[in-house]
């Protein structure tokens, strides 16, 4: 039996973030004009984040929270599993697997995906008072740096989650073209603009061509120039501030003890690389896994060490100490120094992170992320000189050291600040308006 027509429904533009996520829908009375719409009190954007309540019986649907409810939940210390940074596993191979949510109940990372996605669905569906089967979604220009066989699979698994979702058509965009339609808004003459759409999972660049003659075009596909991006941005950032600042407190490239033949070794680190990481957290929590860190206590000169790795496993605090490494990045992110309070894990425990840490952590980071900026500029035939606006949109932008790398590398370019944290939806509402509204 044929699929009914979706024509007459609704449509929205979502831009589904490593860390935050919007969503676009028309104006009322309007098929043209898109308004980015509350999705929690006072905010337009929310955290790309799902709480998994624990109770429940084991055959019943898990009970969710989504956003800053379900960060809230999570630190409140309600028994679940909390999900962040879903983007990121998409083109994995986690994808397709299950992880445990307490109860002896398990999900599919991707239906995770899925159950926010519907989330922010509903929120649309409330807010325009009809059924919504349309979205146009925006995606980083990779989902999987050099790997186009699992870029193309990762946009596969979007889709499905999308449609698992309840959208029955669906459509991409690149989030740095959606941020330059944004930016196009505000143009008089014809420019080049070099779109930095840096967020926390990718760095992504694109050089487009905008102007108000070009604006009303249906295909811009010709005023596209060039696309790059590597898989490098915030939660990198966050990585390496608590490798740097935090994990050495708990043993991160600490030493043994010197037998009387052999030289001090260094302990194990996939652990603190674990801890580190968003979506492989959790993995640290597993009983074998904990028996195994347990065990590895005479591996430690300082005994402190490892006591206070065991604290951070049984009290399952990894993500707290990734979400205090993240408040250090952003407190230093305009200069200066700031103390990281680890009172959790043990009363009166700190660490200190400073603009010359931050510089020594992400350097590495920020040159591949410069680097792929002028890989964009060379893939377009431009000279960095040729590039008229530097547009900067993405959470991470506000990271001083990252945007003045960007502004070294683009020294003729006039740097622009848009909402770091709405211009891509906002441009992939326009981008949707285009794409199903009424034609004018």
């Amino acid at each position: 039996m044929p699929a009914a027509p979706v024509a007459a429904s609704g449509y929205c533009a979502i831009d589904f973030g490593t860390s935050n996520s919007a969503i676009a829908i028309p104006e009322a009375g309007s098929s043209r004009t898109m308004r980015l719409i509350e999705l929690e009190p006072g905010y337009r954007t929310m955290p790309t984040a799902v709480f998994y309540a624990a109770e429940g019986g084991l055959h019943e649907q898990p009970q969710c929270e989504f956003g800053r409810a379900a960060v809230s939940a999570y630190v409140d210390g309600i028994e679940g599993r909390l999900m962040r940074s879903m983007k990121s596993i998409l083109g994995s191979t986690l994808v397709e697997q299950t992880t445990d949510i307490g109860g002896g109940r398990a999900v599919r990372f991707l239906d995770v995906v899925a159950t926010y996605l519907a989330h922010l669905r509903r929120r649309a569906e409330a807010e325009t008072g009809q059924p919504i089967a349309r979205a146009v979604l925006g995606r980083p220009v990779f989902f999987v740096d050099d790997d186009p066989k699992r870029d193309a699979q990762a946009e596969r698994a979007l889709r499905t989650a999308a449609q698992r979702a309840g959208f029955r058509e669906v459509e991409f965009q690149y989030e740095p073209i959606a941020a330059a339609f944004d930016y196009e808004q505000g143009v008089r003459g014809e420019e080049r603009v070099l779109v930095a759409d840096i967020g926390g999972g990718t760095s992504d660049f694109s050089i487009v061509r905008v102007g108000p003659g070009r604006a009303e075009k249906a295909e811009r596909k010709s005023d596209i120039l060039a696309n790059h991006g590597v898989h490098i941005a915030g939660t990198d950032f966050d990585r390496r501030v608590e490798l740097a600042s935090v994990l050495p407190l708990f043993g991160y490239r600490a030493f043994g003890v010197a037998g009387a033949d052999q030289p001090a070794r260094e302990v194990p680190s996939a652990v603190y690389f674990d801890l580190a990481t968003w979506h492989l957290i959790n993995t640290v929590y597993n009983p074998l896994r904990v028996a195994e860190l347990r065990s590895m206590r005479s591996f430690y000169a300082d005994p402190a060490q490892h006591r206070r790795l065991m604290s951070v496993v049984d009290q399952r605090l990894g993500h707290e100490l990734l979400a205090r490494a993240e408040g250090a990045k952003i407190a230093v992110a305009d200069g200066g120094t700031t103390a990281i309070a680890l009172d959790p894990v043990e009363a009166g425990l700190s660490g200190t992170f400073d603009e010359s840490q931050a510089r020594a952590a992400l350097d590495a980071d920020l040159e591949r992320i410069v680097a792929a900026a002028r890989e964009t500029a060379a893939q377009a035939g431009l000279g960095v000189g040729e590039i008229d606006a530097l547009y900067f949109t993405g959470g991470s932008t506000g990271l001083r050291l990252l945007a003045e790398r960007l502004q070294q590398a683009f020294p003729a370019a006039r740097p622009v600040r848009g909402d770091r944290f709405a211009s891509v939806a906002t441009g992939l509402g326009l981008h949707a308006a285009r794409r199903f509204g009424a034609p004018r």
